[in-house]
């Protein structure tokens, strides 16, 4: 348990004493918007590879030769951790917004950093607000600002490989023809869910797969984009799960 102690104080440490960067930052923001997101990035980028280290975590990282530098893309992953996002935002290499649920913009201080990210928040009860969302990410994507998303919807708790992917999701790539990247984690809820409250030092793969590009995608394949990229991630993690 000493580590997840240890973590939860760095953590609030860290919210609490870059309080005053997030005032220069929001400075920054007036006259470099762009300087203001990467800089968000490389901070908190940071904190969550000292979380990672605290946790004992050791990461296995296939295919991130896969990830275009040059572009904006959508990154789709498959969720079993809330440990999912303290490893992957690290390496993103560039800005990149998060979908994340409603209730962390409740959280202090932690959603002035989410919110500096690009990150937007669904609310799952409002579909015309969860339509308001889709909407701006995808103006965001247009803007160079990649996103992450998680198609499930929430953490899958269960024996599946994977939980039912929302269709909705791919609007983001249908609207914008951005390059698809599926993110593959495995062995995440062995960090903490499948033994809370205790973190145990755990080693996970995370595999990037080849960009999914839908203009070079079938027509039919382009119908169920969902199905298309799910059948990719559920093999990946088939795979890496075994080994």
């Amino acid at each position: 348990m000493i580590r997840l102690v240890l973590a939860v104080i760095f953590v609030a440490i860290f919210l609490i004493v870059c309080l005053p960067i997030q005032g220069i930052l929001w400075i920054v923001g007036k006259f470099n918007p762009w300087a203001k997101k990467t800089i968000s990035l490389a901070i908190v980028s940071w904190a969550f590879n000292v979380v990672i280290f605290i946790s004992g975590v050791k990461r296995t990282v296939i295919g991130e030769e896969n990830v275009p530098k040059d572009k904006a893309v959508l990154y789709v992953g498959n969720h079993r951790s809330i440990f999912d996002v303290v490893l992957c935002y690290p390496r993103v290499p560039r800005p990149t917004g998060f979908i994340a649920k409603k209730e962390i913009l409740k959280v202090p201080l932690l959603n002035i950093w989410m919110i500096y990210m690009d990150c937007l928040f669904l609310d799952r009860s409002d579909l015309k607000k969860g339509l308001e969302m889709i909407l701006n990410a995808i103006e965001k994507v247009k803007n160079g600002i990649s996103i992450y998303i998680y198609p499930e919807g929430t953490r899958n708790k269960t024996e599946k490989p994977l939980g039912e992917f929302h269709k909705g999701s791919f609007k983001i790539a249908q609207r914008t023809n951005c390059p698809i990247v599926p993110v593959v984690v495995t062995h995440t809820e062995e960090i903490l869910e499948n033994h809370f409250p205790f973190i145990k030092s755990t080693h996970v793969t995370i595999e990037y797969c080849k960009p999914v590009i839908m203009s070079e995608l079938s027509k039919e394949d382009q119908k169920n984009i969902d199905l298309y990229v799910k059948d990719i991630i559920e093999k990946t993690y088939v795979k890496n799960s075994a080994s």
